[in-house]
């Protein structure tokens, strides 16, 4: 069963070719991971994926659903969540607010911006939990822009998962975090396994092999190989263009 199906995807840009006929897929429960040197295309994916980009050529489907002309909200409301490579949470509001927000947003509740999440019990309560979740119960008054990175990362991700995806699309989630940190949130990952199918675009390989049921390498905005962690470790290919080298 399979339920993200991508089919020769590609993305031009002017003469740079961002992704080349790309094909995977995502199963239900799965952490499968895409991997590669900078430049690789591996943002690009991510953002044709969510409908940030459209492409020029190629099938996407969701659950056999064909979602490439549907734009990122129309993929949201089907099940499509995602973390960005830059954090994006709104730093003037606390974590409670910001999850508050994307628990609003998934309930349908008519926005009357975040007050109306502040009044309802079972919008707070809902971003509560999810904080509690994440280990961000204790910084729930905290104002976002005053978390450390590691924690708005954090509450990133528990923004995403507040919507209730079906496919959760993580571009960086470790990106400039400590070794603490980094192992917090690769613990936490790793507890949604077999529960939400997860597409991870990640540069830390001591993550990605921790986590991943299947991983995809891309070079040069192809795909180069797809399989188990270890077959992907043992791929002369991959090795060359990727795991052998300073990237």
């Amino acid at each position: 069963m399979t339920l993200l199906t991508v089919e020769g995807l590609s993305k031009r840009f002017g003469g740079v070719v961002a992704c080349d006929q790309v094909a995977l897929e995502v199963r239900p429960g799965e952490l499968h991971a895409v991997i590669g040197p900078n430049g690789a295309g591996k943002t690009t994916l991510l953002n044709l994926l969510s409908g940030e980009l459209l492409s020029d050529e190629g099938r996407i489907a969701l659950d056999g659903r064909e979602i490439g002309a549907l734009d990122a909200p129309a993929r949201a409301a089907l099940g499509i969540g995602r973390s960005f490579q830059i954090t994006s949470v709104f730093g003037e509001f606390t974590a409670h607010e910001n999850v508050a927000l994307a628990v609003q947003a998934r309930a349908g509740h008519s926005f009357r911006f975040f007050a109306e999440a502040r009044r309802e019990r079972a919008l707070a309560d809902g971003a509560r939990d999810m904080l509690e979740r994440m280990g961000l119960g204790e910084r729930a008054n905290t104002p976002a822009a005053a978390l450390s990175h590691g924690e708005q990362r954090q509450l990133e991700i528990a923004m995403a998962l507040a919507a209730r995806p079906r496919l959760l699309l993580l571009d960086e989630p470790t990106a400039g975090m400590g070794p603490s940190e980094s192992a917090r949130m690769v613990e936490f990952l790793a507890s949604l396994k077999g529960t939400i199918a997860m597409l991870l675009v990640e540069h830390d390989m001591d993550a990605v092999f921790a986590l991943a049921d299947r991983i995809t390498v891309m070079t040069y905005g192809r795909v180069i190989a797809t399989g188990s962690p270890d077959a992907i470790r043992a791929n002369d290919e991959v090795r060359a263009a990727y795991l052998g080298t300073d990237s």
